[in-house]
């Protein structure tokens, strides 16, 4: 089963996340599938930045967001349209 979720590479205290495509069952700084995005919450307006051509792939293939990624998502269609 495939996973669309955060996987965290920030500093002590500085927290950026990418978005990635990996097995459900490994762990979540582990290897993953595709990077499909970034998260960025430091800035004053949090930065979403996504491949949406790579999400709407995914997805399609049975990934499965997790509930922070599904609300990222939603964001970053909003601001598209």
């Amino acid at each position: 089963m495939l996973a669309i979720r955060l996987k965290r590479v920030g500093r002590k205290g500085i927290p950026l996340y990418r978005v990635v495509v990996s097995e459900r069952k490994k762990r979540p700084t582990g290897s993953s599938i595709d990077e499909i995005g970034t998260y960025d919450p430091g800035q004053e307006l949090s930065e979403i930045k996504l491949k949406m051509d790579r999400v709407d792939y995914w997805l399609s293939q049975g990934a499965r967001p997790s509930n922070t990624v599904k609300k990222l998502i939603e964001i970053a269609k909003s601001k598209e349209s």
